[in-house]
């Protein structure tokens, strides 16, 4: 619907920040064509086919607003969407969809963006099948959840949520890390989680949950043509009720080499059934594995307190913030601090380089972490009142947006109700 009035630029960017705590489903493969009449407006545009969510969609701007877009299919087929932006009044603007109409494909969905805030205006464009009517000034956020929302059935289940660590440098621990928060917010927050190993020449994930399954993701990444999501379903081994794993095959009788999109099918079927999908992406840089951290919904960085992982956490942070203008920033936490007499940077520096405070510190302890590695188990199976277990149950909350689930009070005769019922 309109809002209740026209948004100044100041008001659009600030619906921007704010949008970004939603969960918006990327949009399928789909060509869209955008005819805009300002300039800001088409930059808003590209703005928004340049986000992650858009990039399987083929976008093409071209100036000149509803009269351009009617020329323009006269003697040429439509896409599945159009754009048109009209700083026309609101007659002016149905009387333009009326010339579109006579040249438009059946099935093909229009977007209208306009400076006119009417209701009547915005029923009468439904009327006429138009999708969604946006009030100009937009941001790119407005263009992407008004595109990717055309493909999302109102009651579709809602998108997965991805979560990828990564390391900033080898051996800091950042398997470990995602493990614990995979299991935290498979057991804590009661969501239906699965780890997803990349790294298929070591990976540790089956180690690490005790499980040798006999088929895992290597079995997705090389039978593309198979996926879907009853594969996948299949290729899952059960950790816990919440918890899956997709093992990586940690031999070496193959090399690893793969295309930037070879995960996508893989990522795309998990999303479909699985509310948290957590990534453990190996510290390699890669065509597939940069892919795959731009395409999370969220980024943690994993990072020992050293210089090589300060220059390190800065350059992927740096990146992947200007790779993603439209999602959270990356977090970054802090591991292995507090190793005896090794000299260490501390947080403060870090922050300062980042420009921003790391999300956890997580403490130097061999004991705890050794145990729980070389029983397969994490570290809330050791100790669920440790601090440690404490730090993975918040970022679980934090990297996923929730709380832990409400808790009801046991009444009197709750052991009896039980009892009858079973």
């Amino acid at each position: 619907m309109p809002q209740a009035s026209e948004a100044t630029v100041e008001e659009a960017a600030a619906a921007d920040i704010v949008g970004r705590d939603e969960q918006i489903a990327p949009a399928p493969r789909v060509s869209v064509q955008a005819f805009c009449e300002t300039v800001d407006t088409a930059a808003a545009v590209q703005a928004a086919g340049e986000d992650r969510r858009m990039a399987k969609a083929h976008l093409r701007i071209q100036m000149g607003g509803l009269t351009a877009a009617a020329e323009a299919y006269r003697s040429a087929p439509t896409p599945n969407v159009i754009i048109l932006e009209s700083e026309n009044p609101g007659d002016d603007i149905l009387a333009g969809l009326d010339q579109l109409a006579e040249v438009c494909d059946p099935g093909t969905r229009v977007v209208v963006i306009g400076r006119t805030n009417d209701v009547m205006l915005y029923r009468e464009l439904v009327r006429r099948g138009v999708s969604d009517y946006l009030i100009s000034p937009v941001g790119a956020l407005h263009v992407v959840r008004s595109v990717c929302g055309l493909f999302s059935a109102p009651d579709a289940k809602p998108v997965g949520r991805i979560i990828a660590v990564t390391g900033a440098k080898g051996g800091v621990g950042a398997s470990t890390v995602a493990h614990n928060i995979a299991f935290s917010i498979a057991r804590d927050l009661a969501l239906d989680a699965v780890v997803t190993d990349l790294d298929l020449a070591f990976g540790t994930a089956g180690l690490d949950f005790n499980q040798d399954p006999p088929q895992g993701i290597a079995e997705a990444v090389f039978s593309p043509d198979r996926v879907d999501t009853a594969f996948v379903d299949r290729l899952l081994a059960k950790c816990t009720d919440h918890l899956s794993l997709l093992a990586a095959p940690a031999t070496l009788d193959r090399v690893y080499d793969f295309a930037t999109d070879a995960f996508e099918a893989i990522f795309d079927s998990l999303r479909a059934t699985v509310p948290c999908i957590v990534l453990d992406v190996p510290h390699q840089w890669a065509g597939w594995t940069k892919q795959s951290l731009i395409a999370a919904d969220d980024i943690l960085i994993v990072a020992a307190p050293d210089l090589a992982n300060l220059r390190n956490a800065k350059n992927i942070y740096d990146f992947l913030k200007a790779a993603r203008p439209n999602d959270h920033r990356p977090a970054y936490c802090l591991n292995q601090v507090g190793v005896p007499k090794r000299p260490e940077i501390k947080a403060a520096d870090f922050a300062k380089a980042l420009e921003v405070d790391p999300v956890a510190i997580i403490p130097f302890e061999p004991s705890l972490f050794g145990a729980a590695a070389n029983n397969g188990q994490m570290i809330a199976e050791i100790s669920s009142s440790h601090r440690t277990a404490e730090m993975f149950r918040g970022l679980g909350q934090l990297l996923t947006g929730r709380t832990e689930p409400k808790k009801q009070r046991a009444g009197l005769l709750s052991p009896l109700i039980e009892k009858l019922l079973r």
